[in-house]
């Protein structure tokens, strides 16, 4: 595998790692970037320019990830070029809120015969990140993984916007499907996130939308135990995320505030919040939250085996962002101790992330974890 990237600072002005040596081989092109820098179609037309016969694919960002650094209001595209490993590509638009029947027609546009992992970007505002995994598991064969996330705005939650081989757009999803036995890949999803407070039941919800908690409205207890932080709900939401569990704790995994009707006195999330379970109140530990990134760098890793890993593709929420604050850097950093300094880095900060807990447990829609895809070619 033959990797290279480019980086656009805030000012638009690009910088390459190495000297450039993939334009007519590169297969997919990953970008990741401020919304002010893709809608102008610049950076695209030229990357277009650059890697003719790649599909270029990504979407807008809450921050970016390259190398080993965060950045903001800048542009990174990672060019791969795989020797051994068939690549396709698939982009379908989300109509009417349609989720779980774009991600099947996404991943159904993708021959089966051969696929190994499919890699996802989907819009980060306007869906149900539930209804989207379950959509792509329904139609992938068995022994298929994924990964993938939401993409950002910022901490605005205004719009968000994904490239699937043309200029940026609204409410779609896009992936790329890898083929052949050479290519390896590691992944994982961890958190780091402490919960507090009282355990309560689910007593109604409808997919993704919480109306109560132990039969009282949702908004106006979870508004009590925010007290001043209520205020700036929903972006404070992401400071304060649910724990979300099955009864037989099968399942348990992290939800956050995407919006709230106050008008229902409800709570809407990026994913389901189902009936009858039971959800607790998070809150930071800096140390926790630094740590569950190392751990998801070592758990993708020991998928690995003896394979050397070329590209680390890292996507983390935006709500650890904002806890970390000047920290941010360092769950990068935690990631980058246990991987080889030669791993080549790319990611974003997203509003919903896309993978597997650990090896062989079911893959979620996750929020506010660092999720990691290690990429290998033997």
């Amino acid at each position: 595998m033959q990797i290279e990237q480019l980086f656009f600072d805030s000012d638009g002005h690009k910088q390459a790692a190495a000297k450039l040596s993939l334009q007519d081989k590169a297969q997919f092109v990953l970008i990741f970037g401020t919304k002010k820098r893709l809608l102008s179609h610049e950076i695209y037309d030229e990357l277009r320019q650059l890697y003719p016969k790649a599909y270029l694919i990504g979407g807008t960002t809450a921050g970016e990830i390259y190398d080993s650094m965060v950045t903001d209001d800048t542009v990174s595209a990672t060019a791969v070029y795989m020797e051994k490993t068939t690549v396709r590509f698939s982009a379908v638009r989300i109509e009417g809120g349609q989720c779980f029947e774009a991600a099947a027609q996404l991943v159904g546009a993708l021959p089966a015969e051969g696929l190994r992992h499919v890699f996802v970007l989907a819009e980060g505002i306007n869906i149900n990140g539930s209804k989207l995994v379950e959509g792509l598991i329904n139609r992938l064969p068995e022994q298929v993984t994924l990964s993938g996330g939401l993409v950002g705005d910022g901490i605005s939650y205004k719009e968000t916007f994904i490239i699937a081989n043309a200029y940026p757009a609204r409410d779609q999803l896009t992936a790329i499907g890898f083929y052949g036995p050479y290519a390896r890949f590691g992944y994982a999803s961890v958190g780091g996130w402490s919960p507090f407070g009282i355990e309560r039941v689910i007593t109604k919800s409808r997919d993704n939308v919480l109306y109560q908690f132990d039969d009282k409205p949702a908004l106006a207890l979870y508004k009590e135990y925010l007290g001043d932080y209520a205020a700036g709900l929903p972006a404070t939401g992401l400071y304060f995320p649910l724990m979300v569990r099955s009864r037989d704790y099968r399942r348990t995994f992290i939800r956050t505030i995407q919006r709230v009707n106050e008008e229902e006195d409800a709570l809407v999330f990026s994913g389901d919040v189902p009936e009858g379970y039971y959800a607790k109140l998070m809150r930071s530990n800096i140390d926790r939250l630094i740590d569950g990134a190392r751990q998801a760098a070592q758990k993708s890793l020991k998928m690995m085996g003896e394979s050397r890993v070329q590209l680390a593709v890292l996507v983390s929420c935006v709500g650890r962002k904002l806890v970390l604050d000047q920290l941010v850097g360092e769950e990068v950093e935690a990631v980058r101790d246990i991987l080889k300094p030669e791993v080549v880095f790319t990611g974003f900060y997203s509003y919903g992330e896309i993978s597997s807990p650990d090896k062989g447990a079911i893959c979620e829609l996750h929020n506010q974890t660092m999720t990691i895809t290690l990429i290998a070619e033997e």
